[in-house]
């Protein structure tokens, strides 16, 4: 259950889940520009080619869940704890990201909240906006001001901590802290020919999922809006994730 939508939400507007109290950011419909040019030096053959992707407005979490909030969906027996995340359980630790999910848990999480994972280019759309800027912030290079990577911290950071790293929109935590999880199998060619109105990934079914953002221990091209990367959908290392809603 939700707080009750604004009747004419704009850019940023907010929205509190009733279920886990996360605030929720109001992405409009409309075009953006998604994957890197071909003059893009650290761009990866994957973010190519650049083009146009129409998306029908949606709702983002503002920051990663946290590991309070994911202990409530484990306590409600509708999650299961992370199998690698010795911070979880530590109250020091409440307010900073989950990691260590599968997945699975992910989506489980979503769903238990009434929500569910973005997809891939409602990830990119909510770090980078319309406008295909390299990182949330713009186009100056990563500073730990901005960010938590390149183990500059030595691991996880508490959520929005760094609000100078702030998307377009408001999204906080889009660059660095953990990997995301979203919706899509993985494809390196997908991009060739996919969709051009909300595109849902990769048909079917793969062995590989889509993780976005970059992570504490990642370097200056991981954490580009654009980056992408993959991973095993049972990996539960270092993984976390944030949600998505359709109005």
């Amino acid at each position: 259950m939700l707080v009750p939508t604004p009747s004419s939400p704009r850019n940023g507007s907010n929205l509190i889940s009733d279920k886990d109290k996360m605030v929720m950011v109001f992405i409009p419909a409309g075009d953006f520009i998604m994957g890197s040019s071909e003059s893009d030096p650290e761009a990866d053959d994957d973010e190519r080619p650049q083009h146009i992707v129409y998306l029908d407005e949606f709702w983002i979490d503002q920051t990663e869940v946290t590991n309070a909030k994911y202990q409530l969906c484990a306590t409600s027996n509708h999650c299961t704890p992370p199998m690698h995340s010795p911070r979880f359980n530590d109250a020091k630790y409440a307010d900073h990201p989950v990691k260590g999910v599968t997945w699975s848990q992910a989506e489980a999480y979503c769903f238990w909240a009434g929500r569910r994972l973005p997809t891939e280019a409602e990830w990119e759309k909510a770090a980078r906006g319309a406008d295909g800027r390299i990182y949330p912030w713009g186009g100056d290079i990563p500073q730990k001001n901005l960010l938590n990577f390149d183990r500059l911290s030595g691991d996880t950071t508490p959520v929005g901590s760094f609000l100078g790293g702030a998307s377009p929109y408001g999204v906080l935590d889009m660059a660095g802290n953990v990997w995301e999880w979203v919706a899509d199998w993985y494809d390196p060619d997908y991009y060739i020919n996919s969709p051009a109105e909300n595109p849902q990934g990769p048909a079917g079914s793969g062995n590989l999922r889509v993780i976005r953002g970059g992570a504490w221990g990642a370097g200056r091209r991981a954490v580009r809006a654009a980056n992408r990367f993959w991973a095993y959908p049972n990996r539960n290392d270092l993984d976390g994730f944030r949600c998505a809603l359709s109005p």
